[in-house]
């Protein structure tokens, strides 16, 4: 069970065993929410992805229950844990949970007041509702791609994260929890949140969509100062191979780098169009001339927006990120102890002792199902029939 937090006293049910779901609970949980993982029996695994170990920090802190939905029994089960519950996240195909009988009416008529989100990729209604997708297709459909800088083939690169599915999705679906949470504190009431992928990844471009919505400017790589129009706002390459980030927005800061680069002669021409690729050539001499690391310890502390690009092995080691806090290390019963990222948003609990991870075969069903009121007797029929786990 996760320490308490701000979340202390809310219980989610997750259906969910990977994706923008998946990534809503682990944040809640990391707030302090008691989670539920809902998964089927492992007779039924192919019913649902399993991730590995490590994937969404191991569940840590969390407990999962196995029920068969598509059984009356265990839809009545799920029911009876729902019930008490304060959010359902599910993110099957808009459909499924109301031929499983789980869906938002099943569950409201049980419990008035609960928060019921759906994920999926495109949102419950709408042309495409039903079409499969992953993050690549959201950030492709939301102009992300379109905007991104481009391929060595010359197309959109790939992104090196999950834009979609942990920005777009999971942390649409938190930020809509915690308001629907908040209002119902006041009426009392629940909510029913129908998070879209897609609708978020437009979210995350609405500076360029209603740049081409006001001025008709058609958005794309190199269009805009955030998009690398300047060379005051790129990547450059250093003596030993490595590359160095270069974020200076603000005219001051952009001095400061041209300085200390030796390229003076080009202070007073920041947003100057015409000479944008003589500075990129400038800066890219300048850079080339000695390694990464010895420009970023010059660099970084004085206030020229200078960054390394690491990698994640780099990263894991920042000093910076170990004197935060940033990684915990955790424990599993059936494997070696491993180092995670821990809980890094705003509020949540740093300082927590070291997380347990669940089992690949660890349930909690039993447990869960006794205390919501359904004896031995019954436990023990459920578990001869297949239903439970």
């Amino acid at each position: 069970m996760p320490a308490s937090g701000l979340l202390d006293g809310i219980t989610v049910l997750d259906l969910a065993s990977v994706g923008p779901a998946a990534r809503t609970s682990r944040w809640l949980s990391d707030y302090g929410a008691r989670v539920v993982k809902v998964g089927p029996p492992p007779q039924q695994g192919g019913v649902q992805i399993t991730p590995p170990f490590y994937a969404y920090a191991g569940n840590r802190g969390m407990q999962r229950v196995m029920l068969d939905l598509k059984a009356p029994a265990g839809r009545d089960a799920f029911l009876l844990l729902a019930s008490a519950a304060d959010v359902v996240i599910e993110s099957f195909r808009p459909g499924v949970v109301d031929r499983l009988g789980i869906g938002d009416a099943a569950v409201r008529a049980v419990n008035p007041g609960i928060v019921y989100c759906s994920t999926s990729g495109y949102g419950q209604h709408g042309p495409k509702s039903q079409w499969a997708g992953h993050d690549l297709n959201y950030l492709a459909m939301g102009g992300y791609l379109d905007c991104s800088g481009r391929g060595p083939e010359g197309g959109p690169a790939l992104p090196g994260a999950t834009v979609a599915d942990s920005a777009a999705g999971g942390m649409q679906a938190v930020i809509a929890i915690l308001a629907a949470l908040v209002a119902r504190a006041s009426s009392g009431e629940g909510a029913y949140l129908d998070v879209s992928i897609a609708d978020g990844v437009v979210a995350l471009m609405s500076l360029n969509v209603d740049e081409y919505f006001a001025t008709g400017e058609v958005p794309g790589p190199r269009h805009s100062l955030l998009t690398g129009r300047y060379a005051c706002y790129d990547v450059y390459a250093c003596a030993d191979g490595k590359w160095i980030a270069a974020g200076a927005i603000e005219p001051r800061f952009y001095a400061n780098l041209c300085r200390a680069l030796g390229c003076e002669q080009w202070i007073d021409h920041q947003n100057d169009d015409a000479v944008q690729d003589d500075i990129r050539t400038a800066f890219r001499a300048a850079f080339a001339s000695r390694p990464r690391d010895a420009w970023v310890a010059q660099l970084g502390p004085a206030d020229t927006c200078v960054s390394a690009v690491a990698s994640v092995p780099e990263l894991v080691h920042d000093e910076h990120l170990r004197a935060r806090d940033v990684f915990v290390t955790a424990s599993r019963a059936d494997g070696p102890d491993f180092e995670q990222v821990g809980w890094l948003l705003a509020g949540t609990d740093r300082s927590q002792p070291a997380p347990q991870v669940l089992g690949a075969t660890e349930t909690h069903t039993d447990e869960l199902l006794q205390a919501a009121g359904i004896d031995d007797a019954a436990l023990t029929k459920l578990h001869e029939e297949g239903v439970i786990a």
